[in-house]
């Protein structure tokens, strides 16, 4: 399995898990989070290793879907860069930097 996907996977399922049914979220948790083959998933659920993909499949284009809708990853990590870069660039203005990492901790808090 690819590392990135599985990343990407991991991240819009931390923004988006509350949309998907219990059923998404299970599969969609134990293959990407936990490392689960389609086997042991289909074992755990007592069903098909061919529904297993199916629904995981299904559950990656609603993820990216929503992703493509609501964009709360991609501004996450948008916003995320520009703080970096603002705590790099005003290292010396102790206000600011107060501020900014007040609103990192809002963002962590959140997600």
């Amino acid at each position: 399995m690819e590392i990135e996907k599985t990343n990407r996977m991991n991240s819009l399922f931390e923004f988006y898990a509350t949309l998907l049914t219990d059923k998404q979220m299970n599969y969609i948790e134990l293959y990407y989070a936990d490392d689960y083959s389609l086997a042991e998933i289909a074992e755990e659920f007592d069903i098909s290793r061919q529904a297993v993909y199916d629904n995981i499949k299904r559950t990656e284009k609603v993820l990216e879907g929503y992703e493509e809708k609501l964009h709360l990853y991609s501004n996450y990590i948008v916003r995320n860069q520009m703080i970096d870069r603002l705590l790099e660039d005003y290292a010396g203005d102790e206000v600011l930097l107060s501020r900014l990492r007040e609103i990192q901790k809002i963002d962590e808090e959140e997600f």
